[in-house]
């Protein structure tokens, strides 16, 4: 797998701060974020791509059970991830602008400096014009990589901080 420097760059303060949040068994590794109408196309495509490769995962399509609060559920997804991974898609720029579901998630997770953008079908521009404080991360974008390697770099972040846990537990 190959990575360019602007990548290395980007992912390496979220490295930093998975390490910092330290090992706990009820945290999930990520909480995905993602547009409503993304929830059973290319959202379930990357959390399913992640799952396989050994990577915990909050999905909300997976994660609330009928009849729980929305908002609650989302809350506690939330607190128990070290790391909040955000599909950026058309959808979830029109739901952010609107001050959604998804611009409240995206709220907290900036607001924690927990956030791994992945751009798919959209630009950083788009981006910036909606949110840009989300356009000014570096992050992973579906036009230099396929799914399957975005999914695939993340596991290898995700396992990096899981050796690096369990070195300093020795």
């Amino acid at each position: 797998m190959t990575y360019t420097p602007e990548q290395v760059r980007a992912l390496t303060p979220y490295r930093r701060t998975v390490e910092l949040r330290g090992q706990r068994p009820e945290l999930r590794d990520l909480f995905l974020c993602h547009a409503w109408d993304d929830r059973r196309g290319v959202a379930t495509e990357l959390h399913d791509l992640l799952e396989a490769k050994g990577v915990s995962v909050w999905f909300s399509e997976k994660d609330i059970l009928l009849g729980q609060p929305f908002m609650r559920e989302i809350d506690r997804g939330l607190a128990k991830s070290r790391v909040g991974l955000v599909l950026i898609t058309p959808a979830l720029l029109k739901r952010v602008d609107n001050r959604g579901v998804s611009d409240k998630e995206l709220s907290e997770l900036l607001a924690r400096d927990l956030l791994i953008p992945v751009v798919h079908g959209a630009t950083y521009e788009d981006v910036r014009k909606v949110s840009p404080l989300l356009g000014s991360r570096n992050g992973l974008h579906t036009a230099e990589d396929s799914m399957e390697d975005i999914a695939t770099k993340i596991a290898e972040l995700v396992a990096l901080n899981d050796e690096l846990l369990s070195v300093g537990s020795d």
